[in-house]
């Protein structure tokens, strides 16, 4: 068999998180019956997916919010962002993670919700890779296809949902981090604005805040559930209430259509395919599509590399005061290293590109003149075999496979605007293909609505019922 999964009869079955909350709420399941089932299924197929950094299954820690959307439905949190009594790895050998002495400021909010925890997920070092892989230790495989990524850098959180051990975990987005293993593995990936939620420690020390915490579901309701959750924990008040939504608008939407990527990769058959696919439902659905140009040039992608190579640099110079004393730079993995010794040689570059990258949120907001919704791939082409993009490739290879797979995602961070991977499309392999759904800053109430809409003509696959196997290709 090629594909994996964990869905059985037990307290959690097929349902999402919704249905599972519903059914504590009505005293039909507890909290610690539907954490005993996810930990099962952990302990069942992790073996092989390698997606759990560590776990509390002997203690799960249920919310006392009985009162939250989420109350009772089983999660785990990113291996970056501490937990109380677990250690914060960021999926680096380089240090000796200690236990966290307390929760960080987002996984309040996020456990606010009322989600009981039972671990953390894995993710690539200090999550800059677009694959859950490493140097010696084992990846994280893709449930769909065991040869395949599971995405990044919440590679982790993705293969335990679209498995089915947990029906939503917690992620985060700092270049396409939700939507790139989203659109590996067909779940439902929202990147938020920025802002939308408490930012996580790490935020607070970057040049250019880009990075977005949010979740990976198997529908639409679950993202929606726990936008609204999220905000009865905390809101922005400088950004209009997302609320609940539970359906699609009406409203006739303009609907930008974007394929040409700022690196100028080429876009490949089934991933254009998937594209077209959504463009049709759309239009069927009364919306008007047109095509329309990026507001950036190829120079966004370079100042975004040299942006990543900073951030790469700083992790090693500030790694034994921020992480940990016993962080050792000889013992970061083939991409870290690459990009810092990029920084050194090209450091000079770096003020003007960060200037320019500042300027990003106009030339976007400009975007938005005349489209509420822009459509584009997630990634310029189908998902990544194990091997591809791993950091034991050389550098300069590695780099350019990379700019050239992710070149739809870090816009909308470095703009800071919201954006939705769907699982629109399929590989002849099976594997799912994400779509990419973006709007203009604080308006992730319109993405929902259409990814409703979307979700309804056409149903996202289900491992359980979907995948192929060795007798079936």
């Amino acid at each position: 068999m090629t594909s994996l999964h964990a869905f059985r009869d037990d307290a959690l079955g097929g349902f999402d998180a919704v249905a599972l909350a519903e059914q504590v709420r009505e005293g039909a399941v507890s909290p610690q019956e539907l954490a005993a089932a996810a930990i099962e299924r952990a302990r069942l197929v992790d073996p092989r997916l390698h997606a759990v950094a560590s776990t509390i299954y002997d203690a799960p820690r249920h919310s006392d919010r009985t009162e939250s959307a989420l109350y009772g439905v089983p999660t785990f949190v990113k291996d970056n962002t501490d937990v109380a009594g677990l250690p914060t790895t960021h999926g680096s050998n380089a240090f000796q993670a200690r236990p966290a002495a307390r929760n960080g400021a987002y996984a309040e909010q996020f456990l606010g919700t009322g989600l009981s925890l039972i671990g953390k997920s894995r993710l690539p070092e200090f999550g800059f890779n677009a694959t859950t892989e490493f140097m010696t230790e084992p990846p994280a495989r893709n449930p769909w296809h065991l040869d395949y990524s599971t995405g990044a850098s919440s590679g982790g959180s993705a293969a335990l949902v679209a498995a089915g051990v947990v029906p939503i975990a917690h992620a985060n987005d700092g270049g396409g981090s939700i939507r790139i293993p989203a659109a590996c593995v067909g779940l439902v990936g929202l990147k938020p604005s920025r802002g939308r939620h408490i930012d996580g420690e790490q935020v607070r020390r970057l040049p250019i805040h880009m990075i977005s915490e949010g979740v990976l579901t198997r529908t639409v309701r679950d993202t929606a559930a726990f936008l609204a959750a999220a905000e009865n924990v905390w809101r922005n008040p400088s950004l209009a209430p997302i609320g609940d939504v539970r359906g699609p608008a009406r409203r006739r939407l303009r609907v930008g259509l974007i394929t040409e990527s700022v690196t100028g990769a080429g876009v490949d058959a089934p991933t254009r395919a998937a594209v077209e696919h959504t463009v049709t439902l759309l239009e069927r659905a009364g919306h008007i599509v047109e095509p329309i140009t990026l507001p950036v040039t190829a120079q966004f992608a370079a100042d975004f590399v040299q942006y990543w190579a900073l951030l790469a640099d700083l992790a090693v110079r500030t790694g034994r005061l921020i992480l940990d004393r016993s962080f050792d730079a000889t013992r970061i993995d083939g991409l870290t290293r690459g990009l810092r010794a990029q920084h050194l040689r090209t450091f000079h570059r770096t003020p003007s590109a960060l200037w320019r990258l500042r300027r990003v949120p106009a030339a976007y907001a400009r975007m938005f003149a005349r489209h509420e919704v822009v459509v584009s791939p997630v990634l310029s082409h189908t998902t990544a075999r194990l091997g591809y993009i791993a950091p034991t490739v050389p550098f300069p290879e590695l780099i350019d496979r990379l700019t050239n797979y992710v070149a739809y995602t870090p816009l909308n961070n470095i703009a800071g605007t919201p954006a939705v991977s769907l699982p629109m499309g399929r590989t002849p392999e099976g594997l799912p293909i994400g779509v990419q759904l973006s709007a203009a800053y604080g308006d992730e109430r319109t993405l929902i609505e259409l990814a409703y809409l979307l979700e309804a003509e056409h149903p996202f696959p289900r491992i359980e019922r979907d995948a192929i196997d060795d007798a079936q290709q």
